[in-house]
């Protein structure tokens, strides 16, 4: 029987508690990834007192999961929701050493930009995302949008983040996606209201105190524009490249232009371009509509000598995966079949 988190779910089961019940019916466990054998979750409770009482618990998960086949190492915390120490996000940048870093453990970094809203961008990064992990890669998708972070909502993952030491975050885990968003961390339509530098901070923590673990890839979904966490992002974190999305339309081309633009002056290398929304096929007659233009993304990239790494069309699947939490790289089609090929590319391109 292959090591799923359903199995490990089951297993947990069996891990009776001193009041009564089990890890799972009780709903304690926060957090739980599998990565190569490796199994982490956070026992969480209510509070000091009965955190003492379960002190034994840890040891007893550890002991019942490290009988399961293929589990090479359990890590487990346990923590208490109320009186345990907690990490405030978004504050002032702290010092680094010059210039741009990698972060611990993650091979590859790729921005996800468009130089305006609207254009399907971070539908593409949950997609592609989901397309990798699919393809066998640990991919993790950091979702820089602090304004809109629309993530949470794509991926299907609402979960406060656990942060047993008051230091570093646990990512959630969606769809075999190692996760991160603002939007887990404050409650739901609570304006983020910030300034240019707690944006930068709140970014430098998201990078560098989440327990990201080892990762072939990690996405980042930035919002539209060309503002302070593009430059921070670029300016101060070691990137693969960027990679950026716009529609055929010409108004988006203008502002798609200063994104590249933008990245070219902060030294951080075009992966290519993917033209969204390229046309649309009416599922009754079949006949297609370029609602938005035609080809004006694969004549530009053409023009600046950057790949196009694909035409996506607009498709009404596509958006009710999205909006349900299910994003349509999940399933089998023409959608599923167009970001695995996507996803594909950046393996063979050694991107990814």
């Amino acid at each position: 029987m292959a090591l799923t988190k359903d199995v490990i779910l089951e297993a947990l089961r069996q891990v009776a508690l001193p009041d009564g019940g089990d890890l799972i019916t009780r709903d304690l466990v926060r957090a739980l990834a599998l990565v190569e054998g490796e199994v982490r979750f956070v026992i969480e409770v209510a509070d000091a007192a009965m955190a003492e009482r379960f002190a034994a618990v840890p040891a007893a998960a550890e002991a019942v999961l490290a009988a399961l086949p293929g589990v090479q190492k359990v890590n487990v915390v346990l923590t208490a929701a109320r009186g345990a120490p907690t990490l405030k996000v978004g504050r002032h940048p702290t010092a680094q050493p010059a210039g741009p870093q990698p972060v611990a453990g993650i091979k590859s970094i790729i921005a996800i930009g468009s130089g305006k809203g609207g254009v399907g961008k971070s539908t593409v990064t949950a997609n592609l995302a989901v397309a990798l992990a699919r393809a066998g890669r640990r991919v993790g998708l950091l979702d820089a949008d602090i304004y809109g972070p629309s993530q949470p909502l794509m991926m299907g993952e609402h979960r406060k983040p656990a942060s047993p030491d008051g230091k570093t975050m646990i990512p959630v885990q969606a769809h075999g996606v190692t996760m991160m968003s603002l939007g887990l961390l404050v409650a739901p339509g609570k304006a983020v209201a910030w300034r240019g530098p707690m944006l930068m901070g709140a970014l430098q923590q998201m990078l560098g105190q989440v327990a990201w673990g080892e990762l072939d890839v990690l996405l980042v979904d930035l919002p539209p524009g060309t503002g302070d966490v593009q430059m921070t992002l670029s300016q101060r974190t070691r990137l693969t490249g960027a990679i950026v999305v716009s529609t055929p339309q010409d108004v988006a081309l203008i502002d798609a232009r200063k994104a590249i633009d933008m990245f070219n002056t902060l030294h951080t290398p075009v992966l290519g371009l993917i033209e969204n929304m390229s046309h649309f096929t009416c599922p009754n007659c079949g006949h297609e509509s370029h609602i938005f233009g035609h080809g004006g993304v694969a004549a530009e990239a053409q023009n600046l000598g950057l790949p196009l790494l694909a035409q996506l069309p607009i498709d009404l699947e596509t958006r009710l995966a999205g909006d349900a939490g299910r994003p349509v790289a999940l399933g089998d089609g023409v959608m599923a079949d167009a970001f695995a090929q996507l996803a594909a590319g950046l393996v063979r391109g050694g991107m990814a």
